[in-house]
Parts: C-alpha cells; structure tokens; sequence
C-alpha cells in the first residue's frame, strides 16, 4: 500500500493541478523535438520531480516507470571506491552526485560519460539521446559544476542533462547560460486546498474546509507536507473534525524550544547547552540550512525593526560561510553566539533607556 502522495501524484503534463499554462509549455517543447538541457528549480515540495518525471513520460511513454535501482562503483583519482546508488529506466537515469561529498566532480564525469557513450534505442525513432537527471545541484561543488559544464558541451548529440535545484543562486552563470531555465513555484494556499479535497474525494471521505485550510497553511507552500499531514490526520482520527491537530514533525518542535531557548538566556552555558541541541538535530539528519532557516524565522518573530535587520545580516553572513566550510555546526554556533551578543546588548540598551 503505498502513501498518497505518491498514489494519487500525476503522471501526465496534461493531469497536473497548477502551474497548468507551464504544462503546457513543456508539452509543446517536447513535440517540437528540439528538447535542451533544463534547471528546474523551486522550494521543496512545489513539484519540480513530478513536472520532469511527467516530461519524460511524455518523451519516452510509459517505458520510463520501469524503474530499477542500481548500485555503481566509481573510482577517484587517487584510487579511492566510491558507492553511488542511482534510479534509472532504458531511457533515462537519475543520481544525486553530491552524496560523493567532494569527489561529487568524479561521478558526474564517469557517469554522464557512461549513459552518453551508448546511443539511445527508441523503438519509436523519434529520440536519439538519453536524459540524466541530477538531483540536488545546487549542492555541487564548484569543481563539479565547471566539469558538468564541460560535459554538457561534449556529449550533447546523445545526452541531455535536466538539473534540480532549490535556488540557482548557487549554480554557477555558465551552466545556467547553457539550460533553460523553468522555475515552478509553490502552490497557493487555494490550490493545496483542492488538491487535498480532490484527494479525500478519490478515497471516499469528507474533509471539512476549516482543517483543510489549517493544513494548507501549515505546510507553508509544500504540497508533499500537506498530503503527508491529511494522510497523518486519517491515521489519527476519521472522521475528521474541524478543529483536529495537526501534528508538526518533532524536530520542528525541538527547533522551536531551542530558539526559545536562545531568547530566553544569552549565556556562555547556555551555549553549550545550545550547541548540544543543534548537534542532536545534525545527528538525525536534519540539513544545516533547513535548521540555520529555521532557526532565524524563530529569532526574528518578536523582534523590532532595526533588531530585525542586524540579525539578517548576521545570519547571511555566516549562512554563505557555511557553504564555504565543512562544518556546518561551526558557523550554525558562530551564528547562536552573534545574536546572542546583540540581543542582550538590545535588552541592556532598552532598560537603560526606560532609567
């Protein structure tokens, strides 16, 4: 039995619940014949993987749901093996090359060199190129991202490359120069709302507009979250009231009492106790970004204006050197202590001023 986010996800251009003018676009592009390299980008949960799996069906049909998993060895320069698991069909192949750390160049070398070597077999005659979806790129290191641009230029008679990404402020001008660029954006709070009653519709329940609208909002523009809370809310309790919980993840919770924490006691102590608490979210597999995000929303809710901007600019700063860096814990504390500093210096300066 599988989840409802993956039961009821489309697997047509023609099938998709927004963005429909976009689908439309794709369609057509697909037909002309002259298919480029794409960087899809979007926030999580906005359906960039769904939008490129309808693509490829509609350039291949439905040969490209034949999935299997595959498990390739790579071997670095220095001799080093590197196990990189990829999901691929006859038609196409899908790796996220930044789970190789920064040896990330090698695989994008070895494997796009792989699949373009070997002409694509289209019993339809119509496509002569493999497509390679690369998960992640906004992840890639600086030396892969210039080598993928290489090998983008080499093989393009027989292979084309679709990126994902989150932003594309982090993909360097040369690949985006060589994509077209098509970004989809998260859905509105309306459009999650039918989508989640057109879902309940095909189970057979009923979902009353007040939870549906509480989840729409509390998803924040992520239509995976959304589906995954309705499905939770089924679990929990049917039929569904009104004013039903909707329960948030535990680390989202844990994230919030850590900024709390923070605002509460500016402290050398309580930033050991901090840095445990960020270390404990790391350890179960929490993104450095998602917590760094997080973590400011937080901090800044309560804050005035000119507060508001020097933690921004804090948070910036140490966000880029956190990308610069290895250790995402270093700069995730860098960046507890600044605010820390400049919230009790706010505190002290306002009590002053009422004296």
């Amino acid at each position: 039995m599988s989840l409802w986010v993956d039961k009821y996800r489309p697997n047509s251009l023609t099938k998709l619940d927004y963005h429909k003018a976009q689908a439309l676009h794709l369609k057509n592009m697909v037909q002309q014949g002259d298919f480029p390299h794409l960087l899809v980008y979007g926030p999580s949960g906005a359906g960039k993987k769904t939008r490129i799996f309808c693509l490829l069906r509609e350039l291949y049909g439905p040969g490209v749901e034949r999935l299997r998993l595959e498990h390739m060895n790579i071997q670095t320069p220095s001799n080093k093996k590197i196990d990189i698991t990829t999901v691929s069909s006859n038609y196409h192949l899908e790796v996220n090359p930044s789970d190789a750390g920064f040896h990330d160049r090698v695989v994008i070398q070895e494997l796009i060199k792989t699949v373009a070597q070997t002409h694509q077999l289209d019993p339809s005659g119509q496509r002569e190129f493999k497509v390679v979806v690369i998960c992640e790129a906004d992840c890639l290191t600086k030396d892969a991202q210039h080598a993928l641009r290489r090998t983008m230029e080499k093989y393009v008679a027989t292979c084309r490359i679709i990126l994902v990404a989150n932003t594309i402020s982090r993909v360097i001008p040369a690949i985006r120069s060589r994509c077209l660029g098509v970004r989809v954006g998260a859905p509105n709070k309306e459009e999650i709302i039918n989508i989640l009653q057109s879902v309940c519709r095909k189970e057979g329940l009923s979902l009353p507009n007040e939870l549906a609208e509480r989840i729409a909002v509390q998803s924040n523009g992520n239509l995976r979250r959304a589906i995954l809370f309705l499905e939770t809310c089924k679990v929990q309790q049917y039929p569904f009231q009104p004013d039903q919980k909707v329960a948030s993840h535990d680390w989202e919770i844990y994230l919030k009492d850590t900024a709390k924490m923070i605002v509460l006691e500016q402290s050398p102590q309580k930033l050991l106790q901090i840095r445990s608490r960020l270390y404990e979210l790391m350890i179960h597999g929490i993104p450095s970004e998602i917590i760094f995000k997080g973590l400011l929303q937080e901090l800044v809710k309560n804050c005035d204006m000119q507060l508001k901007t020097q933690i921004v600019e804090k948070a910036a700063f140490f966000e880029h050197r956190i990308h610069l860096g290895s250790k995402p814990i270093i700069h995730l504390e860098a960046f507890v202590a600044s605010f820390m500093a400049i919230y009790k210096k706010f505190m002290e300066a306002t009590v002053a001023d009422l004296f």
